[in-house]
């Protein structure tokens, strides 16, 4: 069972988020849902707003993070993100407020908004949604 464990950091510009070990790990880069066993192909690629999961074990655990990057090693995934959350962190009030105006912002084109920049909002009270939902 050790021999397919590594080392998993989250890390963003406020604190190192989580420091641990994994058996697997999965997360979405601009490319797509993404999983990663040790040994993978070495691979930096930036990701989107997601929820990541780390298991080792049985053990899962569930983290919202809001784009970065992920350097994936064979025996190392380091993702370094503008915001990383875990579900007991998300107001999940705030994020459905976040989820309704940047419904209402991509219903309404006429007034010239950024649609990406509402999509983007979209993706990220989405995930903080869908986060909080687990239990830690």
């Amino acid at each position: 069972m050790a021999d397919n464990i590594f080392k998993v950091e989250i890390i963003t510009p406020d604190r190192v988020f989580y420091t641990g070990q994994a058996d697997f790990i999965e997360l979405t880069t601009v490319k797509g849902e993404m999983g990663v066993y040790k040994n993978h192909i070495p691979l930096t690629a930036p990701i989107v707003p997601c929820k990541v999961s780390i298991y080792e074990g049985e053990e899962e655990r569930v983290a919202a993070v809001h784009s970065g990057f992920v350097e994936i090693l064979q025996d190392k995934v380091t993702v370094l993100a503008e915001v990383a959350e875990w579900p007991g962190e998300i107001d999940i009030n705030r994020a459905q407020a976040a989820r309704e105006r940047a419904e209402e912002r991509l219903k309404d084109h006429a007034n010239e908004i950024d649609v990406k920049r509402a999509e983007y909002a979209l993706r990220k009270a989405l995930t903080r949604i869908d986060v909080s939902d687990y239990k830690e």
